[in-house]
């Protein structure tokens, strides 16, 4: 198989080549077309596998999609939740380097940092990457709007549950819109609290696994 195969945009696929992608990863190939059929996706894969395409890409090609169908929606469209810092900033960046020359635009948010910046940049973001603490931190402060979020992905979800981030999960989640939204879970294990988590909030999920490569 390979990317073209996968019925992408012409853009998305133009910087796929132009980031040196040859062939989709195992988890890619399965996942992208059923998450391209808006379906809710629960995958066991480890970090290395590619996973971060698996979902970048199909949400890229959902927003641009949507952009040409009618006028551009204004508004956080898509949330992605990592449990680090490393990760946000690498997720961002992928979303940054397969959306280039597009009018989306994807921001990351974390602690550490001021976060006036980030205010600022949440005003014109389609795609939040976001660390929960700092992400509940602007929900406090009305700093940012999550009532348009059309789809939710939780990276490295076992992770978040060891770092004790899993009730911040549940407020998060609390704060979009139930109805209509597309929701990705990703794990590399899948633990009773995280398979609980997933009886919650996954309406019958297509099971994706693949091994490390």
């Amino acid at each position: 198989m390979n990317f073209n195969e996968l019925n992408l945009k012409s853009k998305i696929i133009k910087n796929i080549k132009r980031a040196g992608y040859v062939s989709p990863t195992p988890i890619q190939a399965e996942a992208i077309p059923i998450v391209m059929e808006g379906r809710v996706v629960m995958g066991l894969a480890q970090t290395g596998t590619g996973k971060t395409a698996a979902f970048a890409l199909p949400i890229l090609d959902r927003l641009l999609r949507e952009e040409g169908s009618r006028a551009r929606a204004k508004g956080i469209r898509a949330l992605v939740v990592a449990p680090t810092r490393e990760l946000a900033e690498q997720i961002h960046q992928s979303f940054a380097t397969l959306g280039a020359g597009t009018r989306l635009r994807s921001v990351s948010i974390f602690g550490g940092v001021g976060i006036n910046p980030q205010i600022q940049a949440l005003r014109s973001a389609d795609i939040v990457v976001a660390c929960p603490g700092r992400l509940l931190d602007h929900v406090q402060r009305r700093t940012v709007d999550l009532s348009k979020v059309e789809v939710l992905v939780l990276d490295e979800a076992d992770q978040m549950f060891d770092m004790g981030f899993l009730p911040d999960i549940r407020r998060i989640i609390a704060q979009l819109p139930a109805a209509g939204r597309q929701t990705l879970l990703f794990s590399a294990t899948m633990p009773g609290q995280i398979r609980k988590l997933a009886d919650d909030i996954l309406t019958r999920p297509v099971r994706v696994k693949v091994q490390r490569e």
